[in-house]
C-alpha cells in the first residue's frame, strides 16, 4: 500500500510539473544545435504548389471514377489504392507507345471503375513528358484457375 501511495504521489508531482511546462518554445529560446534549418519561402511555396497540383489531379481522377460507382465515399480510397497498386511499364519506341498495365484490383466492382478511368485516360491520348511516347493504359485481369 505504501508503495502505491508513493507512486501516486510521484505521479501527482510529474503531472504538476507537466502543467507548468510551456507548451510552445520560441525559436530564439532553442539551443543552436536544436535549431533546424527552415525551408526558404520559395521552397515552401514550391512544395505547397506540388501538393496542390497532386491533390487536384487526384480529385479529377476521383470525379471520373465517381461516374460509375454508386457510393461516392469509395471513390477517393479507390483512386489511392490505384496509386499504390502494381503496374508494368512496357515501352515500344518503334511504335511510339508506352503501355502501362495496371494489375487487377481487389474486386470486380473496383475493376470496372478502374477500367472506366483507364478508358478515359486513353481517350485523352496523353504522351509521356519529354518524349513522343503515347500513354496506353490497360487493366490486367487476374487469371482464373480451375479448381
Amino acid at each position: 500500500m505504501e508503495e502505491i501511495e508513493q507512486l501516486e504521489h510521484e505521479l501527482e508531482k510529474v503531472k504538476k510539473q507537466r502543467q507548468e511546462t510551456p507548451h510552445h518554445v520560441e525559436w530564439d529560446e532553442l539551443a543552436a544545435e536544436d535549431q533546424f534549418q527552415r525551408l526558404a519561402p520559395s521552397r515552401k511555396r514550391l512544395m505547397d504548389t506540388v501538393k496542390l497540383i497532386a491533390y487536384r489531379a487526384e480529385t479529377a481522377l476521383t470525379r471520373i471514377v465517381r461516374e460509375v460507382l454508386a457510393r461516392d465515399d469509395d471513390t477517393r480510397s479507390l483512386v489511392r489504392d490505384l496509386f499504390r497498386s502494381e503496374a508494368d511499364l512496357s515501352p515500344d519506341t518503334k511504335a511510339g507507345v508506352l503501355t502501362i498495365s495496371v494489375h487487377s484490383m481487389a474486386n470486380s466492382r473496383s475493376n470496372r471503375a478502374i477500367d472506366h478511368l483507364l478508358g478515359e485516360l486513353n481517350a485523352a491520348e496523353l504522351t509521356y513528358p519529354c518524349t513522343n511516347l503515347k500513354l496506353v493504359y490497360t487493366l490486367v485481369q487476374a487469371e482464373t484457375r480451375p479448381v
